[in-house]
């Protein structure tokens, strides 16, 4: 592959460490990385999906992109061609994927396709991000090129397709659905995979944060403040009682992706972790080593996942889930007090310690 280094048209504007051989199993979240161990362990299935879509739909898609929006290169916003190029080199991808640039107000983007990915980026977002934010994103799209989370994405579309069909089974809308629902969680897992993958990428966590910030906000940049906006993603996450916890979890569950405070709160503790901070050492799994992932292992990891965020999660719903795993005894009172808007020994006033003595949440 072409060092994007070399030339003067691609000199990145600041050096960035590189990761020769690295696995996506680096930057892939453990809910993420175990449902892609376990679908990749089903020999011949993800040849498959990619056959099929290559066949129509991935060579429609390519076609309509060609015809229609504008295919990055040295003479063709450069400047974003060499952002993928770059991308592809630090995450050591041979085949640099093709980028292109679509009108469309809407700030987004998307990786399509299987067999050959692309990336296309519509004219609002590249209005609306500095370059380094825009490295971040284009970083999170290679991710999943990598991943292959187009291949198992596809699931979730076939899957959704069936639903309609079945609905009038019984008890058949109601399993694919449940299926829906946990592809969405993975869905939902996947993007935060690739939050670090852009930041692996564009090793610069303040433009990875200005830049989920301007998807909730728009690109008034002077309005907004990092350390204000996750202020508002920790408020977000214990605001109100068990009913706010319930009716944050309903509102999550049609979600593909995980809300944008979410996402910034979720890279910030990332970014300051152990495993962000041995990749960019170099020790980091490598893609040679692969095909050995132990399944047990990963679903380990994501188990231990699960509980550490319920364990260290500051929303109340989570808080009565520690409450019925550690045995509390009170629970159906909590639940009967909550509802009724009671309090055990009289309502407590705002700022006021719980009637019942017990820790907030």
């Amino acid at each position: 592959m072409t060092d994007p280094t070399n030339g003067s048209s691609s000199v990145p504007s600041r050096n960035r460490k590189r990761f020769p051989g690295i696995s996506t199993r680096a930057w892939e979240h453990p809910a993420d990385r175990s449902a892609l161990v376990a679908l990749r362990k089903l020999s011949g299935f993800d040849d498959v999906l990619k056959r099929l879509a290559g066949l129509v739909s991935e060579r429609s898609v390519r076609l309509m992109f060609l015809a229609t929006a504008v295919k990055t290169s040295e003479r063709q916003f450069p400047h974003i061609h060499d952002m993928v190029r770059d991308a592809a080199y630090i995450l050591d991808l041979d085949k640099v994927p093709e980028l292109y640039v679509t009108q469309d107000p809407k700030p987004n983007a998307m990786c399509i396709g299987m067999e050959t990915p692309i990336v296309v980026l519509t004219t609002g977002l590249v209005e609306m991000l500095d370059e380094e934010e825009l490295r971040a994103v284009v970083g999170h799209e290679v991710g999943h090129a990598m991943s292959g989370h187009a291949v198992y994405r596809t699931m979730l579309l076939i899957l959704t397709n069936i639903a309609t069909r079945i609905a009038w089974l019984p008890l058949g809308n109601i399993a694919i659905m449940a299926i829906i629902t946990a592809l969405k969680e993975w869905f939902r897992k996947s993007e935060l995979s690739c939050d670090r993958a852009g930041l692996l990428v564009g090793q610069d966590l303040q433009a990875s944060m200005r830049g989920l910030m301007k998807l909730a906000g728009g690109h008034h940049l002077a309005e907004m403040n990092v350390d204000a906006f996750l202020e508002q993603a920790e408020e977000y996450e214990k605001a109100g009682d068990l009913r706010d916890g319930v009716i944050k979890l309903l509102q999550v569950l049609p979600q593909t992706h995980p809300f944008a405070v979410v996402r910034a709160a979720q890279l910030k503790k990332w970014a300051e972790g152990d495993e962000y901070r041995s990749v960019l050492a170099g020790a980091y799994p490598r893609r040679e080593d692969d095909v050995n992932a132990s399944l047990g292992d990963q679903w380990k990891a994501t188990a231990e996942s699960y509980a550490r965020s319920v364990k260290e999660s500051k929303d109340p719903l989570m808080g009565l889930i520690r409450d019925i795993t550690g045995g509390a005894g009170d629970v159906g009172s909590k639940l009967r007090d909550v509802f009724s808007g009671s309090r055990s020994g009289g309502a407590a006033e705002d700022g006021d310690a719980p009637a019942d003595g017990g820790a907030t949440a």
